[in-house]
């Protein structure tokens, strides 16, 4: 690992004291207050000294870890020309890296200068630590193609029966055997953490009783929820080399788009209260920008904030070592002047970092600002989430008409959006599900949203989900809608591992979890969102788990190259075919029929492998005979043993994906009935 990057910005603990520094150009003081830390009081004030280009700092001498502080600055207060100095709001250090108890919402967090008392009782202390030895160097796990398991922490645990309850909803639980096997059986590449990181709840939720579950409110960047990782960043440290030496990498959801410090009547938590002119964009006429739908847009082009985000990232990857992040409304890191660039030097630095240059980079290519939408437009190596392949494999599988073609487009790695500048292998992050929407039961047993304990009156999340009910709205006791169900849902988990490209699952959505209907649950911390261990649908988590295990046996499928129909070097046979039910290939008439919802993608072998694997999908309600191209020696036999299988000398069911690779004659031993299986 390359030499560690010393941050210049926090509480640097050093032999005979702590350095605290911080940065803010239109701060005329600056000070550091400690804490006792038995009785949470105050004890010292100390005034922070210019250094220059911003920087305040002091050595303290005497200090040493463990000691507990915050900041406080002081300068004009006109928020209406964004300034907001106000020495009584203690302020959390930008680069805490622990804090000694959550944070809460309370009104007086807001209170404008001069009307409120002192918040200091009302904030978590920032905890002073030494560094910790930096982990092993290692390269990431994970590698493009794989699988992508998005993990709720706390949701994920809480429920789970196995699970020591001190420990459940933490990090620590990851590390849990049960959990390691569990995650082992699905064949998961890297758990994808949502954020772990100290957040706070939107002043609208406390007096509905409801909390945020998510943990997209951070206050700052590094500092850990004390909720979910008790143990700081030594317990994600662990987690992170348990799950390591399982074969399994961590990839972490950041959010650097905004912060908990809201809009102009939120609360003054840290850098609202040490430069909100430079740590925030604002419009020409002094407001606020609101990229992000929360309130605030964080300034990532400039350059001490992009200074703190890559400190933020070196920091978990040296003292944590995580193979990567997801990166949360990810066009916000690379607007210039409110302007997207692919360029931007806060992206280029990420790639470019010796610390951070192998790591994952993973994007969501969107925000609500101006040309907000950038699928497709983040450079290389960065992965982003593909919600053309959601939208596409839903409306197929909810039976829209003329969707053949665009569904071929996404088992093929979605060419359209990532090979425009000469690419030739997908960076599509392919889901059907997330955390954000309905979950991939409720896709199939709900028609609308049901938002209602959300206290919006069901205003809030997407009205359009792209689902359907098979039905009945919600729960039914009809023994034939609970089949149609669970085939629809083994269906779309077919067509997302037989996908090009990486794909990513949802914790839960291979059992059939379900939060009734709701599509925005942000809010809901019980058991609308934890996960229901007890009541799992354990023979759709079996056919998961053959689905994952087919999906690293057969190369083809976790290839990340783009298909062609072009043969691959030292071999003629194309890539993949594209044929009808009959086994003919399909012509321009057959991709525009607007009817047609019937589709068999062949796979051509790879390497010393000559098989091919011929993926059957009937979208069609009606049961239809499908025909395989044959080649002497070789014959088609199932793919998945699921105890089920699918004779193909028959028709094949309606709403229904077959695999079936190729076998040789010699394989065949007493040859059977080419079966198919589901």
């Amino acid at each position: 690992m390359p030499a560690a990057h010393q941050p210049r910005f926090g509480g640097l603990v050093s032999e005979g004291g702590i350095r605290f520094a911080a940065w803010s150009q239109a701060a005329r003081r600056l000070w550091v207050s400690i804490f006792d830390g038995e009785r949470n009081r105050e004890i010292e004030r100390l005034e922070l000294q210019p250094e220059g280009d911003g920087v305040h700092a002091l050595f303290v001498v005497g200090l040493g870890p463990g000691t507990r502080y915050g900041f406080r600055a002081d300068g004009d207060y006109a928020p209406e020309r964004g300034l907001w100095f106000d020495p009584d709001k203690l302020l959390t250090d930008p680069y805490a890296l622990e804090i000694d108890r959550p944070y809460a919402h309370d009104w007086r967090l807001a209170q404008r200068r001069s009307e409120g008392a002192d918040t200091a009782a009302l904030m978590p202390k920032t905890i002073a630590a030494t560094s910790l030895k930096p982990v092993q160097a290692s390269p990431p796990l994970f590698q493009p193609g794989g699988l992508i398991y998005e993990v709720p922490v706390r949701a994920f645990t809480m429920l789970h029966p196995d699970i020591p309850e001190k420990l459940r909803g933490t990090v620590a639980a990851l590390a849990h055997p049960v959990v390691v096997e569990h995650l082992k059986k699905l064949g998961v590449g890297a758990v994808e953490l949502m954020p772990v990181t100290a957040s706070i709840d939107e002043r609208h939720l406390p007096p509905l009783g409801l909390r945020n579950a998510w943990g997209y409110n951070p206050v700052t960047f590094m500092a850990l929820d004390p909720r979910l990782a008790p143990g700081g960043v030594t317990e994600l440290r662990n987690t992170v080399a348990a799950l390591r030496e399982a074969g399994i990498g961590v990839i972490l959801d950041l959010v650097f788009n905004h912060t908990g410090e809201s809009d102009r009547l939120g609360p003054t938590l840290s850098l609202r209260g040490l430069d909100n002119q430079a740590y925030y964009r604002h419009t020409s006429d002094g407001r606020l920008a609101n990229d992000t739908g929360t309130g605030n847009t964080v300034a990532c082009d400039h350059p001490i904030v992009g200074e703190m985000i890559l400190d933020t990232l070196r920091h978990f990857v040296r003292d944590a070592g995580v193979d990567g992040f997801r990166f949360d409304l990810a066009p916000i890191l690379g607007r210039v002047e409110g302007t997207f660039d692919a360029n931007a030097l806060l992206l280029t630095a990420m790639r470019e970092n010796a610390l951070l240059a192998d790591r994952v980079l993973i994007a969501e290519p969107w925000d609500i600002g101006p040309d907000g939408y950038q699928l497709g437009n983040f450079p290389p190596p960065f992965l982003e989430w593909n919600d053309k392949y959601r939208d596409d494999v839903r409306r197929f599988w909810r039976g829209d008409a003329g969707m053949v073609g665009a569904l071929a487009t996404r088992l093929a790695g979605s060419s359209d959006v990532f090979a425009t500048k000469g690419q030739s292998a997908s960076r599509t992050v392919n889901f059907i599900a997330a955390h954000d929407g309905m979950t991939l039961a409720d896709i199939v047993r709900y028609e609308r949203k049901h938002n209602e304990a959300n206290g919006e009156q069901n205003r809030d999340g997407h009205n359009e989900n792209l689902s359907w009910n098979n039905g009945v709205e919600g729960e039914a006791v009809d023994p034939a809608i609970a089949v149609a169900r669970l085939n629809d849902q083994q269906a779309l988990l077919a067509t997302l591992f037989a996908s090009r490209g990486t794909i990513m699952l949802t914790a839960g959505d291979e059992f059939g979890r379900t939060q009734h209907g709701n599509n925005n649950a942000y809010a809901q911390d019980n058991e609308i969102t934890w996960l229901d261990w007890a009541g799992r649908n354990e023979a759709l988590e079996h056919y998961t788990a053959l689905l994952s295990r087919l999906r690293r046996a057969v190369p083809g499928l976790s290839d990340t190259r783009f298909l062609s129909g072009q043969p691959l070097a030292g071999s003629n046979m194309p890539d993949v075919a594209w044929l009808a039910e009959t086994g003919a290939p399909l012509d321009e008439q057959s991709w525009q029929d607007p009817q047609r919802h019937r589709l068999v993608m062949i796979l051509a072998g790879a390497g010393d492998d000559e098989r091919r694997l011929a993926i059957l999908i009937n979208g069609d309600r009606r049961a239809c005979m499908f025909t395989l191209p044959e080649r002497e020696g070789f014959f088609w036999a199932p793919a998945l043993e699921t105890g089920e299988a699918a004779d193909i000398s028959r028709p094949v069911s309606g709403r229904t994906v077959i695999f079936m690779i190729e076998r040789t004659d010699a394989q065949a031993g007493t040859r059977e009935k080419r079966n198919g299986g589901r």
